[in-house]
């Protein structure tokens, strides 16, 4: 057991409240000091290597980033080394992704071998969803760290009931999940005490909300194609009332502006930037906290890191918040007027 673990399980065992952890989208190793130094705790990215590429293409990923762009995945093994070393140095561990929906037969193999090269250059931790290749992984003696893919659709305790017998490390869940949902999965996991009492959860936080679940999108998320996640929606009744039989036609309109809309851009942000302006849940993390979500997940690979930096920086300032405020309406208060000021996205991810 090497020190974090058992500083962890310590706190476990003292009862002690563990503070939850800013989990960053990683692109390339050029952001993982930048990212360290705004105050990220952790970190995510894709790993394709160029051997995959000619054979599969995108349109047999390996990870839910159908994109082969410089900022978007890792693309060679000598990459992985130079963020090993990084990742020795400042202790901030990263995540590889192999979360693709399902893969087929051949791949698994292939992917098992990857997994192996990269446990020998230091990375213990995989971010999976298809079900089968946890169970051949485990299967094959592969004795990584599983965290449990949001793109797996997990919705209760059951499901997690079910995957735990592969022995999953942490459980994200997935964007539709909501106060109810997590938390009954999380107090199941605590009452099988031992091992289990001790799994993470990790809810999304910031940007990149969508009107679809992981599992079930079928959209590719590659520039190629363009993905459905970035077509605009409003929800609107199809029906005027229950009496009504005529379905109406929609007009999709966007919801109403905020009024501090009008206000000129803060001098110290980035130019065109919006705290969640795609997804936000920072109104949530009193809630969040409070039914047992340990790590936060930072999502926007691919986006630019002027944004990603400011977005961590942000949910930085909004822990310090919530570890000063006695209560969730004093918490929501003071973030509202410290750290949305100048304008809220209104684009909630947790209502």
């Amino acid at each position: 057991m090497d020190k974090i673990d058992k500083d962890r399980n310590d706190k476990y065992d003292n009862g002690e409240e563990m503070q939850m952890k800013i989990t960053a989208g990683l692109g390339s190793i050029d952001e993982y000091e930048r990212f360290v130094h705004a105050g990220a705790d952790e970190f995510f990215c894709g790993y394709v290597p160029y051997e995959w590429t000619k054979k599969y293409g995108t349109v047999m990923p390996l990870n839910r980033r159908e994109v082969l762009s410089y900022n978007v995945q890792i693309g060679s093994l000598g990459e992985l080394e130079i963020l090993a070393a990084m990742v020795k140095e400042y202790g901030k561990p990263v995540h590889l992704t192999f979360n693709a929906l399902y893969y087929i037969p051949e791949q698994y193999p292939e992917i098992a071998e990857m997994i192996k090269k990269c446990m020998r250059i230091g990375f213990d931790s995989y971010i999976i969803a298809d079900p089968a290749l946890i169970l051949y992984l485990r299967k094959q003696h592969i004795d990584c760290e599983i965290h449990l893919s949001g793109e797996t659709g997990e919705v209760n305790s059951c499901m997690i009931d079910f995957f735990q017998q592969f022995s999953l490390k942490r459980v994200i869940f997935h964007r539709k999940n909501n106060f109810d949902d997590m938390k009954a999965v999380i107090d199941a996991e605590k009452s099988h005490g031992g091992l289990r009492s001790r799994t993470e959860f990790e809810a999304f936080i910031l940007n990149e909300m969508c009107q679809f679940a992981g599992a079930f999108c079928n959209s590719f998320h590659c520039d190629e194609l363009g993905h459905l996640c970035r077509v605009s929606y409003w929800l609107e009744p199809l029906r005027e009332s229950r009496g009504d039989s005529s379905l109406r036609q929609l007009h999709p309109s966007p919801p109403a502006a905020s009024p501090l809309t009008s206000l000129p851009h803060p001098p110290d942000l980035p130019d065109g930037y919006l705290c969640g302006a795609t997804g936000c849940g920072l109104c949530a993390l009193y809630r969040l906290r409070e039914i047992g979500i340990t790590h936060l997940k930072l999502v926007g690979r691919g986006n630019y890191n002027d944004y990603m930096e400011q977005d961590i920086r942000i949910l930085r300032r909004a822990f310090t918040l919530l570890e000063q405020s006695t209560s969730e309406e004093d918490f929501k208060d003071t973030l509202r007027r410290t750290l949305f000021s100048y304008k809220c996205s209104k684009v909630c991810y947790y209502l």
